[in-house]
């Protein structure tokens, strides 16, 4: 049960270090549900014993502090053990999408030169190390294969091939550190501090090309109170997290705000609405997180009445357009008392303002809510002054929030990030009377697809390498189910041939799904300027003539 009355323990808020926070909660509700797997339980005490084992066996892998690890896995509890094993060693976090083709994930692990490869079995059809044959990947010395989530079958894995490193299976690699001494890992915990890099997400940034963003534990720990402390997130709670680990809603506000806050964390590898809602009758799930995809699917389903989800108390939705009409019915048909809406960046550590519990349905859908202590914003505009109020400007966020800089990259980074520290966002916005910030544009032209951002640069970079384009143009268009879809407009090369079928089944093989075009026009020529560039605006303009 949820304890509303219950503040967390000093010992808990001191903390500023993910496995620190872990060790602290550890102390102070041993016996309280931390995390929950469909035939396995972890009390806090259990999971910390846990992280501890895991953290001895990448110290027998020769893992140090200041290197890198890679996790490329659905959520299950094992993700968590290989993420705090690692920190507690001084080492950083680099979480791969597991859509990703083999080509993008050997780019962010040769940039971010990670050490250990930490992956699972086959799932969903997916061998993950099989997708690196191939590729170099000089600094990777190890991988570790995680078990496939509970209740999904898997398959047998490929040979590796003669570009990988060794494989250990997970109780092998467990096993590995039996006889490293438990005060090497506490001395290792003892030499990190707020400062140190707990994680390196990938983003493309303010271009097209993905840049590792750099945040330290300090700036995760201090965010994510803030955040728990906006939802009214309690001891006791009972999160279904929905939402993908290697994404910052997943991990960050996801199973690190349960440390934070002395929640139960139950991870789920794979979305479906039927198995979300009986999860949440059987595990009294009381949080319920996700872009507005995940409880439109859950008010579409047919079986819904048959289902009682009065546990349900609060939801955190945003990532997308949120309707009215879906923050209201999320209160009325699911059950919800709370539903907040937010906004963050990765080169914000994930947040940087939120709603307010009691703000009106029209609030929380139109805005996305006041800067978390500790931030500023500024809304600039087109001459460099500040916009004037209700008027738009590009938003600008300083504070301990802004991330370290981009990895390896520190003309990115002058670029985002201004000499007085305000990051510019390239998201376009106004603000009201109260304070409240509202999106209404992207300088950077990316789009959300099922809440997942989608740079059209990057994907016009990738299918550019078709040997039949020409040129390319991509950008975002509405879609009731997803938020927004790509639609690709694209000039062939001459003497060639290719149907959108044809060329949106070789983008599903080149990319991650959510990136692939759900559209493909073809044009003879692309609207461009004086300087040659496309004018997307006229591209929109010229497609939403042609298909009204």
């Amino acid at each position: 049960m949820t304890d509303a009355t219950a503040p967390v323990p000093d010992a808990v808020l001191r903390e500023t270090t993910a496995p620190g926070v872990l060790r602290a909660a550890a102390a102070t509700w041993p016996t309280r549900s931390a995390l929950e797997a469909a035939t396995r339980h972890w009390t806090f005490a259990e999971l910390w014993t846990d992280v501890q084992a895991t953290a001895r066996a990448f110290h027998a892998l020769g893992l140090t502090a200041g290197e890198r690890i890679a996790i490329w896995a659905p959520n299950q509890p094992e993700w968590i053990f290989a993420a705090l094993g690692a920190q507690c060693l001084g080492a950083a976090l680099v979480p791969l999408n597991t859509r990703l083709k083999g080509r993008e994930a050997a780019d962010i692990l040769r940039r971010s030169r990670v050490r250990v490869l930490v992956t699972v079995e086959p799932f969903l059809g997916t061998d993950y190390p099989a997708l690196l044959a191939g590729e170099a990947l000089p600094d990777l010395r190890q991988m570790v294969r995680l078990p496939v989530p509970e209740g999904h079958a898997t398959s047998t894995p490929a040979p590796l091939t003669a570009n990988l490193p060794p494989l250990l299976d997970w109780n092998t690699f467990l096993a590995s550190g039996a006889g490293v001494a438990p005060s090497i890992v506490d001395a290792a915990m003892d030499a990190i501090d707020a400062s140190d890099v707990a994680d390196i997400l990938f983003t493309s940034g303010t271009t097209g090309s993905p840049k590792g963003v750099v945040c330290t534990h300090g700036q995760n720990t201090r965010s994510f109170r803030a955040w728990a402390t906006a939802v009214d997130l309690r001891p006791g709670d009972r999160y279904l997290i929905v939402n993908p680990f290697f994404h910052a809603f997943g991990y960050k506000s996801g199973w690190l705000v349960c440390l934070l806050q002395g929640a139960t964390a139950l991870p789920m590898a794979v979305f479906d609405a039927g198995e979300v809602m009986r999860r949440i009758v059987a595990d009294r799930i009381t949080v319920l997180p996700g872009p507005p995809t995940i409880f439109q699917s859950l008010l579409a389903h047919p079986d819904r009445s048959h289902y009682d989800l009065s546990s349900l108390r609060v939801a955190v939705t945003g990532a997308a357009s949120v309707p009215p009409v879906l923050i209201q019915r999320m209160r009325d048909e699911l059950g919800f008392s709370t539903v907040l809406t937010g906004y963050g960046l990765t080169e914000s550590t994930g947040l940087v303002s939120m709603c307010r519990i009691g703000d009106s349905v029209e609030r929380v859908a139109t805005t996305c809510g006041v800067p978390i202590p500790g931030v500023e914003v500024r809304l600039v505009a087109a001459d460099g002054g500040d916009a004037l109020p209700d008027a738009p400007g590009e938003l600008w966020v300083r504070g301990f929030n802004v991330m370290q800089g981009y990895l390896d990259d520190a003309a990115a980074t002058a670029e985002a990030i201004d000499a007085d520290g305000w990051l510019h966002t390239g998201d376009i916005a106004v603000r009201d009377a109260a304070g409240y910030l509202r999106i209404t544009d992207r300088m950077k032209d990316m789009y959300i697809c099922g809440g997942f951002n989608c740079y059209p640069a990057e994907i016009e970079r990738l299918m550019s390498t078709h040997p039949a384009m020409a040129q390319v143009a991509v950008f975002g268009v509405p879609d009731e189910r997803l938020g927004e879809v790509g639609r690709a407009v694209v000039v062939l090369r001459p003497s060639t041939h290719c149907t959108a079928p044809e060329l949106i089944a070789w983008c599903r093989a080149e990319m991650a799904n959510y990136k692939v075009p759900r559209e493909v026009l073809f044009v003879d020529s692309l609207p461009v300027n004086a300087a040659g560039k496309v004018t997307k605006f006229q591209l929109k303009a010229w497609q939403a003539e042609e298909h009204s």
